[in-house]
């Protein structure tokens, strides 16, 4: 069983050790209060030539393996038109409920045929570092989701256009049957401020409280196909040969 341990920052004091044993990962889309305002990031991702699934009600939900997550400062992909993405990530452990932040970093070549299998193929990032349920909902007004590529600011919008927790909680649980104990959630992105998708090779991506603790995540994108000689590279899809 993929097993991660997280810090558990806890206002006043130290962090506290957490360990998670998630049985599954669920990956929305469109979870926002208001559902016009996740247009602008439905029109990017069709820019690219991405097609969402209109017909399913929002959220969407796309099931993950849990080996699709990882904690570490550096992926590898096999394009250089893969990206990152800010998002509210919940861990849920035993029932206990935390928040974090992670990046559902997509090769998005790959999701123009298929979303949900661009996001199994790519690993989600998730930052080491989360907060309990209670201490988010009290400051929740005030938190802010940003994220840079290669040093300069892509993203940035308010915590509170998307879901509350518990409202992603309760709608995970209309959808999905016999919901486990222990599971992680990520709960959509926003569009990036000058509304289109951007590549790169360094992700930075943070929850912050102005007034508090600020939950961050940071890691490199290697290009792995890249580092095989041109004449030595597999294609990646046969009309390339």
């Amino acid at each position: 069983m993929t097993t991660f341990t997280l810090r558990v920052a806890r206002a006043g004091q130290d962090d506290g050790e957490l360990t998670a044993l998630p049985e599954r990962v669920y990956n929305l889309g469109s979870a926002t209060v208001d559902p016009a305002s996740a247009l602008a990031h439905q029109e990017e991702v069709a820019d690219v030539g991405v097609r969402i699934a209109f017909d399913r009600p929002a959220p969407r939900v796309y099931p993950m393996s849990v080996n699709s997550v990882t904690t570490d400062d550096t992926i590898g992909v096999h394009s250089g038109r893969t990206s990152g993405e800010v998002e509210l990530v919940l861990v849920v452990q035993d029932g206990e409920v935390y928040v974090g932040v992670g990046s559902d970093h997509t090769d998005r070549e790959l999701e123009r045929h298929s979303i949900i299998w661009a996001k199994q193929y790519c690993p989600s990032v998730l930052g080491r570092r989360v907060r309990p349920l209670a201490d988010v909902e009290a400051a929740w007004d005030r938190l802010v989701l940003e994220s840079e590529v290669d040093g300069e600011l892509y993203q940035r919008s308010p915590a509170s256009v998307f879901l509350p927790p518990r409202d992603v909680i309760a709608a995970l649980g209309a959808r999905v049957t016999d919901l486990p104990k222990s599971y992680l959630v990520y709960c959509g992105t926003y569009t990036s401020l000058d509304k289109r998708i951007r590549f790169g090779t360094r992700w930075t991506a943070r929850l912050r409280d102005p007034e508090g603790d600020s939950l961050e995540l940071d890691y490199a994108v290697v290009d792995l196909l890249a580092e095989v000689e041109p004449d030595h590279r597999v294609p990646l899809r046969p009309t390339d040969q």
